[in-house]
């Protein structure tokens, strides 16, 4: 039986996962307000979120396969690759594009990530959305996009940074795909720290190429990056991981909107960025969207 038709068969293996997707959204919406501080360039934040997190994903990995009494299954299996390699585009996309377009169209375009999780999953699997999971991602795309339409704008200056924008989604949907296929098999620890090894070893290449210096200038700097790290990297993507073996992952993708709406509420505490009316109504509909796309288990 595989990993994933075990936890799902436990009566409380949903609630586990929503508690740890509700983990997640908190852990990595935080980003965009901790990399704000950091006193190095965005491929290089990247490139330490990942890296430094690996000590504490191996310690969790050796943890579980104790606790297990065996070596996960599936070790550096195709799925946990391409998982690595999507993830590290996925950011590698995101920095790119925020540096070329509005952050707003970066978002925008990044949020779409649901819409191609489908996309693929027809493609790869043939597998076909419910009415709810449509309904659901409907209206998050419609209340995803209210949150940021007042800062949004067509530029043809910006027609590159929108493109990598519309990539970041992409490699964003491919991500939540191979990471439930990687689950199968996997446990959550062993296929964050494998795809995370792979996702430094290409952040680390790109960003030595791009910024030339990858180190922070203060120790400051360091814990900054230290806390990206252990929050919105080992904390975030790991509690995504777990999720992701125990619900849809359609419905897990939905995800990035309540991120957006959570990195809008940082910004207000954190960096005193107001929130709109309209906002707040856009964020009303996220919400609803998702409790129509829940999973009925």
């Amino acid at each position: 039986m595989s990993a994933t038709t075990v936890e799902a068969s436990r009566p409380a293996g949903t609630m586990i996962g929503i508690f740890a997707l509700l983990g997640a959204v908190v852990a990595m919406s935080i980003s965009p307000s901790i990399v704000r501080f950091a006193d190095v360039g965005p491929l290089a934040s990247a490139f330490w979120r990942v890296f430094l997190a690996l000590p504490v994903l191996w310690l969790w990995m050796r943890a579980e396969e104790k606790q297990q009494g065996r070596k996960s299954a599936g070790s550096w299996s195709l799925p946990i690759i391409l998982t690595g390699i999507a993830f590290a585009f996925d950011l590698l996309f995101w920095h790119l594009a925020i540096m070329r377009t509005s952050i707003a169209n970066a978002t925008f375009f990044a949020t779409m990530s649901p819409l191609w999780v489908i996309i693929i999953s027809w493609l790869v699997y043939r597998l076909v959305p419910s009415k709810a999971i449509v309904l659901g991602l409907f209206l998050c795309i419609c209340g995803g996009t209210t949150l940021i339409y007042q800062s949004m704008s067509l530029n043809p200056a910006h027609a590159v940074g929108d493109f990598l924008g519309i990539c970041t989604g992409v490699f964003c949907g491919a991500y939540f795909v191979t990471v439930g296929a990687a689950r199968k098999t996997t446990g959550p620890a062993r296929v964050t720290f494998e795809m995370s090894i792979i996702s430094a070893a290409i952040l680390g290449l790109v960003a030595l190429y791009q910024e030339g210096n990858l180190l922070p200038h203060s120790l400051n700097g360091w814990l900054i990056l230290l806390l990206l790290a252990l929050v919105c990297h080992a904390g975030g993507q790991g509690l995504l991981t777990i999720a992701l073996g125990r619900l849809p992952t359609t419905f897990s993708s939905l995800v990035i909107f309540l991120e957006a709406l959570c990195a809008a509420g940082f910004a207000w505490i954190l960096q005193n960025e107001p929130v709109s009316l309209i906002q707040a109504f856009g964020g009303a509909v996220v919400l609803a969207g998702i409790w129509i796309a829940r999973p009925r288990k």
